[in-house]
């Protein structure tokens, strides 16, 4: 014969089993390296008129979407014969990462004393239609050194509700207390 309270330990027991569950159990971010479309994107890169006639700077570039998706530049490539950032001159990259929804941000980071200056940099997106407008971020003067200087056009409703899914470990749906 059971003793007192036997009969209510057992829902406790499933209860406090199932709480381990779901906080410890898998990550909630439900984007795996294998599930994480890599795409390739084409960065055009419009020197401005007012730069150095060349540059020896190094030039990075970040950029993504609201949710994060990112794309990132390690010290942009010397064009064919190292004559990348000449002066009024355009460029033209690829750049790899995360598959996106839309660019709507993106820096640059400028590393050396010439002081290069981009007119304007525009990002095109891969797939069927998605070069029909291509994100430009407007510059028109000399980057600070060493600092990552950009633009931030993401809706910010949508940026807050991805941090919040970011940092938020419990949800109204995975809560087994609902």
């Amino acid at each position: 014969m059971a003793g007192p309270g036997v009969g209510a330990a057992a829902p406790r027991l499933s209860l406090l089993l199932l709480l381990v569950v779901v906080f410890a159990g898998p990550s909630r971010d439900s984007r795996t390296e294998a599930a994480v479309r890599t795409c390739t994107y084409t960065v055009k890169v419009k020197t401005s008129c007012a730069s150095p006639a060349r540059t020896s700077d190094a030039v990075s570039v970040a950029f993504g979407d609201a949710y994060r998706n990112e794309a990132y530049g390690a010290r942009l490539p010397s064009a064919p014969g190292g004559r990348a950032f000449e002066r009024c001159g355009t460029d033209t990259f690829r750049v790899s990462g995360v598959c996106g929804y839309g660019v709507c941000y993106l820096y640059l980071r400028r590393a050396g004393r010439d002081g290069w200056a981009p007119e304007w940099v525009q990002v095109t997106e891969p797939g069927p239609g998605a070069g029909e407008k291509p994100a430009t971020f407007y510059f028109g003067a000399p980057l600070p050194d060493g600092v990552w200087y950009g633009h931030n056009r993401c809706p910010k409703a949508k940026a807050k509700a991805a941090a919040a899914a970011r940092t938020n470990t419990t949800s109204a749906a995975a809560s087994p207390l609902g």
